[in-house]
């Protein structure tokens, strides 16, 4: 007997939303606790979730040789734990290390590896330093900067909907979101610039940081669909992985620790 297909089940618009909001609690209670104690804490707390994001990584690029994604995570780990704790000149070498063993090591999507792996490295060394030179203040700017252009991105796309953003890379991102996370990311800005002394200026620093995370977004949505893959993994329930959840937190470290010299962050208080 064919049922009605109005009675067949569909996916449930909000059916993600409650384990999203308790891993999501979870993490953001954790995460302020470690940059809060700063110091060897946090050090070592980035360097542990750079490490699970570059096993991760190894599992999409090189799946079913847990052995190497073990090896690779492992040599991530002690190349960043070292460099924190290293003169920055002498620590360069060490945060491109894991990326230069994976040339050696990684069988296939070597390209993927490496660029990513360096990238990882060097955004989790800039958030420590942030930590470190600017103190708790300007890290939970950074972080309260991705978290409201995921979370305004995340309900805007779903309530308001819309043209796809990159249907190809993520169907579900939508123009909405995008641009919901930059006015979240904007009111971000206002009320720190005005904690900070910073004034107005930093909104405009607030949206560039929003766009490169979701740059790292999509960045890493597409590497999924390149390997074949939903997840980077199913470590953290209704986000996926470690890359999931942190890939917009990539890209907007990372777009900082470049672009931070030049227009002189943190604005209006040198």
């Amino acid at each position: 007997m064919t049922g009605d297909p109005q009675d067949t089940p569909r996916p449930r618009k909000w059916g993600d939303l409650l384990p999203r909001i308790a891993s999501g609690a979870a993490m953001v209670c954790v995460g302020l606790l470690l940059i809060w104690a700063g110091g060897h804490w946090f050090r070592i707390g980035a360097a542990l979730i750079a490490a699970g994001m570059v096993w991760e990584l190894s599992h999409m690029v090189a799946p079913g040789q847990r052995g190497l994604a073990w090896q690779v995570g492992g040599i991530a780990f002690a190349a960043l734990a070292l460099a924190l704790y290293l003169p920055p000149a002498v620590a360069l070498p060490l945060l491109l290390v894991p990326s230069m063993a994976g040339i050696a090591l990684i069988p296939q999507r070597r390209t993927i590896f490496i660029s990513f792996t360096a990238m990882i490295l060097l955004a989790a060394f800039g958030m420590v330093k942030i930590r470190d030179d600017l103190g708790f203040g300007w890290l939970l700017w950074l972080v309260a900067v991705v978290v409201a252009t995921d979370v305004l991105g995340y309900f805007a796309g779903r309530l308001i909907g819309g043209p796809r953003f990159w249907p190809k890379v993520s169907p579900k991102k939508t123009w909405s979101g995008t641009a919901a996370g930059w006015v979240g990311a904007a009111i971000v800005g206002l009320i720190f610039g005005a904690w900070s002394g910073a004034g107005p200026a930093l909104v405009g620093v607030s949206i560039a940081v929003s766009m490169a995370s979701q740059m790292g977004d999509m960045a890493e949505s597409g590497v999924k669909r390149r390997v074949g893959v939903k997840d980077s993994s199913s470590l953290i329930p209704g986000h996926g992985g470690l890359m999931d959840r942190f890939d917009g937190m990539l890209g907007g470290a990372l777009f900082l620790l470049l672009a931070g010299p030049v227009v002189g962050f943190p604005p209006g208080l040198g």
